[in-house]
This record gives C-alpha cells, sequence and structure tokens, in this order.
C-alpha cells in the first residue's frame, strides 16, 4: 500500500544559479510541481508513494521521469502528452531567499491530464490521496481531479490539499476563490499560507480563519509563517510551533516539505485526521516544521527534500527563530 499519492502538476523549476562572465543570470533545470514535491519527501523520509499526472513526450518529461524512479516514486500513474511539452517554471528570488514565479503552461502538459489518464487502482492502494489548486485551474485537469477526489472518497481515504495560490494561473481572483475554494471541499488536511487563508476565509486572524475552514469541515489545518512558524488546528485544539533558526538560501518546496512531512508521519502512524491527540499533534509539526527549514537551505525542491537523520539533527542542534 502507498503512504501518499499525489496528484498534480510535474514540471521544471529554472532556478537561479547565479550569474555568467558576461554577468547574465543562469538558471539551474530543478525537478519540481508541489504534488511531486510532497512525494519526494515522503520517499525520503522512507514511506510509499506514487505519482499521478502528464508530462510532455520530450526530454524534459523523460528527466522527469527518471528523477521520481530515482526517489522510488510510482509512475505508472504518469502518462506523456504527444502534443503539448512539459510545463516550466522560472523561480525568481529575492535577497531572503523568498521567491515568484513565471510560468510557461499556455497550455502545460500538466493541465491536459484526462479522466482516461487516471488509475483506480492507485488511488484505492493508497493511504493518503493528496492534490493540490493548480490542477483545478484548466480543463481536462480539473475534471480529471475532481473525477480522482471522487474515488479517494468512495475508497475512504484520507484526502490533504495544499491551496497553493498562484494567481497569474488564473483568470482573475474571482475564478481563483472559486476553484480553490472547490477543493477545500473535499479534504480532511489542508496547509495553507496566512496569505492563502486570507484570501479563502477573509479572516487575517489565525484563529479566526483556521476555524472558519474546521466549519467546513477540514479536520486538520495548518497555517504555513514561513520564519514566524506555524499555526495548527485540530479539533478543538490550536497551537503554534515556532520555526528553526536556519540559513535560508531558497524557499522553494519549503511547504511541500512541511506537507511531506506531516503526511509521512500520519501514515506512519496510522493516524487519522480527527482522532489526532494535541500532544501528537504538536510532536508532528514540529518535526514538519525542521522539514520545512532544512529544505530552504538548497536550491531547488525534490533535491531539498531532507533526510529523516537530517531532520532530528536539526530538531537537536538547531535553535528556535525568535520572534521580533
Amino acid at each position: 500500500m502507498f503512504d501518499v499519492v499525489a496528484l498534480g502538476e510535474l514540471l521544471i523549476d529554472f532556478t537561479p544559479a547565479g550569474y555568467s562572465a558576461a554577468g547574465s543570470p543562469i538558471f539551474e533545470a530543478n525537478p519540481g510541481g508541489a504534488p511531486a514535491n510532497v512525494l519526494a519527501a515522503v520517499s525520503k523520509l522512507g514511506g510509499k508513494s506514487a505519482f499521478i499526472g502528464k508530462v510532455g513526450d520530450d526530454r524534459f518529461g523523460h528527466f522527469l521521469e527518471e528523477v521520481l524512479k530515482s526517489y522510488g516514486i510510482d509512475t505508472a500513474g504518469l502518462t506523456f502528452s504527444d502534443s503539448v511539452n512539459t510545463t516550466l517554471a522560472f523561480v525568481h528570488l529575492d535577497p531572503r531567499g523568498e521567491r515568484s514565479f513565471s510560468f510557461y503552461r499556455n497550455p502545460g502538459a500538466d493541465i491536459m491530464l484526462d479522466v482516461r489518464d487516471i488509475k483506480p487502482e492507485i488511488i484505492a492502494d493508497a493511504k493518503i490521496f493528496h492534490f493540490g489548486s493548480l490542477s483545478l485551474t484548466h480543463e481536462p485537469a480539473r475534471s480529471a481531479t475532481l473525477y480522482a477526489l471522487d474515488l479517494a472518497k468512495k475508497y475512504k481515504k484520507i484526502i490533504s490539499y495544499d491551496p497553493n495560490w498562484r494567481p497569474l494561473l488564473w483568470k482573475d481572483d474571482t475564478a481563483a476563490q472559486e476553484g480553490m475554494s472547490l477543493g477545500l471541499q473535499h479534504a480532511d488536511i489542508v496547509k495553507l499560507s496566512e496569505e492563502e487563508m486570507e484570501f479563502l476565509t477573509g479572516e487575517t486572524d489565525l484563529e479566526k480563519g483556521s476555524g472558519k475552514l474546521f466549519d467546513m469541515g477540514i479536520k486538520l489545518v495548518q497555517v504555513t509563517m514561513g520564519e514566524n512558524g506555524c499555526f495548527y488546528r485540530c479539533s478543538s485544539a490550536t497551537g503554534y510551533v515556532k520555526a528553526y533558526d536556519v540559513r535560508v538560501l531558497d524557499t522553494t518546496g519549503a511547504g511541500d516539505a512541511f506537507m511531506g512531512a506531516l503526511l509521512w508521519c500520519i501514515s506512519k502512524n496510522d493516524l487519522k485526521p480527527d482522532e489526532i491527540t494535541h500532544a501528537e499533534l504538536e510532536k508532528i509539526v514540529d518535526f514538519s516544521s525542521a522539514a520545512g527549514g532544512l529544505c530552504t537551505t538548497k536550491r531547488g525542491a525534490i533535491p531539498a527534500m531532507p533526510y529523516f537523520e537530517e531532520i532530528i539533527s536539526c530538531m537537536k542542534n538547531v535553535p528556535k527563530k525568535k520572534i521580533q
């Protein structure tokens, strides 16, 4: 059985890697895509995972397939488009390592995932089904995602969701709110940023915003706040975990490392989101926070996902961030 099956985008992140002798920016081609990043995190922690998605039948697409295989991620659900190229994203970093994106996706292969590409047996063999909002931005991927969610519900799987707001990929904010909220209606577990929480709930207050999400039927909410740590809500319990004080190089994939670590912990311990005790959740979120922090110390996303021993070492040896 798979610990986590994820559906969504698998793409190339072109990450800044310095400048040429002539002063031109150099970009390094790294494997990326939030759902794939989550699976890489799960696999590097020793979990079993599988990917469902589409890439182009091109050099980048086959490179990404080999990357997934190299991390032990099952690729039986990966399909290739012979008419659309693999999706590309250029990552731009500010002096603090915070990133923004430019996408080459008009269309990209990831949004061409079709209902006929979905293999129900892969979802049936999962403990947790994970997806993100980027597969809801366009058809036919939107319908394919909703079909997969119906299967996950039918098979009584834990459903995990990352709203992952990328304004440039939606027609407008109204379409983004509608599409991202559609994902919330299916989720048991949600991880989102403060900005995403405000966008979806209209609340900046963590208690109120997470409470609105909880009232939708979501059983476990994590609001990640970068260097300011993570706020969580489970049942009636809420809490806050400080971030680890690591040297940040590139924040790409940090939230996915957090999510992968969290889902791995839940799967490993056979926990149901609404049955996790406050004490258990505190430990899981702290572990996940260390994973997310470590990811920021390296370039790229999938290559930066940490191993179990690295996370434990971080928790033992790296102090928590002091909040100003």
